[in-house]
């Protein structure tokens, strides 16, 4: 057995669960993991950080992430620097949950009208996952489907489905895509888009909600 199976096999054993909470919709991870932490970053910032280990929350937030372009000096100035330069944010949640079983979040920024394959390996993020070798898939050809994401939030800012991706997903769920057939946005684009990767092979499930259960706190990442 190994050790990815067993990892598997760990996920099945336990039920709590992390819930994401953006734009005003709670989104659930079903980890399957007792989580002992969560992360948070900074606009710039490509690594995560434990922010507690012990008592952690069951629900999570992404929160937009704004550029803050302030020093001593323009502290109190008018933040029109802010709009001279638009771009999308994106959370990408590996398919593989950290030892401690939480999610494995990368965050970056990208201008918007591009193809969100480019934006992906532009920026390391991993896509093809077992198909990453050149013979193993088309390069963004939009013929082999292997460079499958999922779209847990943002999907407004993503183009319709092409005509090769109508014909590639018709038994795949509606927020799943081809990375190399969905824009994203515009070049003046703003917001938030998070994206599942390798969405075949994750080890847990996002539902969603509108409520928070009561009892529950949200925590913001």
């Amino acid at each position: 057995m190994t050790s990815t199976q067993q990892h598997i096999i760990h996920v099945k054993t336990f039920s709590p669960n992390i819930q994401k909470r953006m734009g005003g919709i709670v989104i659930q991870l079903n980890s399957h993991i007792n989580p002992t932490s969560f992360f948070s970053t900074s606009h710039n910032s490509i690594s995560k950080h434990s922010l507690k280990s012990t008592n952690p929350p069951t629900h999570l937030c992404f929160t937009r992430i704004n550029k803050i372009r302030a020093n001593v000096e323009t502290l109190n100035a008018t933040p029109a620097a802010e709009d001279e330069n638009p771009a999308v944010d994106f959370a990408f949640v590996h398919s593989v949950l950290l030892p401690d079983g939480t999610p494995d979040v990368h965050y970056r920024t990208a201008n918007g009208g591009q193809k969100l394959r480019d934006i992906m390996l532009d920026h390391d993020i991993e896509l093809y996952g077992p198909y990453a070798r050149p013979l193993l898939n088309c390069a963004g050809g939009g013929t082999c489907g292997t460079c499958l994401v999922e779209v847990v939030q943002g999907k407004e800012l993503l183009g319709a489905r092409t005509e090769k991706e109508k014909e590639k997903l018709k038994r795949r769920p509606k927020n799943w895509r081809l990375a190399c057939q969905a824009t994203v946005g515009k070049a003046d684009s703003r917001g938030l888009v998070v994206i599942q990767q390798l969405p075949e092979w994750k080890a847990h499930e996002w539902t969603y909600g509108k409520e928070i259960p009561e009892g529950q706190t949200v925590e913001t990442i």
